[in-house]
């Protein structure tokens, strides 16, 4: 076997290993979460989603699932991912406020009965720290999904709020697996809601 060819059997070996690891650890707090996505949504509420770096593409991916469809049509459903809008991510960060990109957008639109959806998939960053804060504030929930077990966005959390933590792993372990919890997630809203 040449060395590229055992270089990506291990990619490949690692990758199983995390998602036996995570599938056994985490399949509870995905059925909560779930169930705060679809109790948000049936009492009018909507999901923002807010990540930074690569694990932005998540978080447009979970809302454009939602806002399009996931697998049936179906009705669309409010999520907003406040990455997503690079005009505002960049004004707001050319005045020297980068920790506010997400927190001044959450108080600026959220509101009580919505939902604050968070990635991390790097560790503990300041503006996803205040966006949670920012949420509280409003009387929001708050679920947070994260590569790491704990963080100072764990100690952040209320009693009502939810989160899924991966096994510490580095972004690139971590975002295969939260794409598939992603998926998961957006499957059981579907069902939830719609049935099938």
């Amino acid at each position: 076997m040449t060395d590229t060819a055992q270089k990506i059997n291990q990619w490949f070996a690692n990758h199983m290993e995390q998602t036996a690891q995570a599938a056994s650890t985490a399949g509870p707090d995905i059925e909560d979460v779930a169930d705060a996505f679809v109790n948000t949504l049936l009492q009018d509420g909507k999901l923002i989603a807010c990540a930074n770096g690569n694990a932005n593409i998540l978080a447009q991916y979970f809302c454009t699932a939602l806002l399009n469809r996931f697998e049936q049509d179906r009705p669309a459903l409010p999520a907003i991912n406040l990455g997503a809008d690079a005009t505002t991510y960049s004004a707001i960060c050319r005045d020297n406020r980068f920790n506010d990109t997400f927190s001044r957008q959450v108080r600026a639109i959220g509101k009580p009965g919505d939902l604050l959806f968070v990635i991390v998939d790097d560790g503990h960053k300041a503006n996803l720290i205040q966006a949670i804060q920012a949420a509280h504030d409003r009387e929001m929930q708050v679920v947070v999904l994260s590569a790491r077990e704990k963080s100072d966005i764990t100690s952040l959390m209320h009693p009502e709020d939810h989160e899924i933590a991966l096994n510490d792993l580095a972004p690139h372990e971590a975002t295969p697996l939260m794409l598939l919890i992603i998926n998961t997630l957006c499957d059981l809203v579907d069902h939830k809601l719609f049935g099938g």
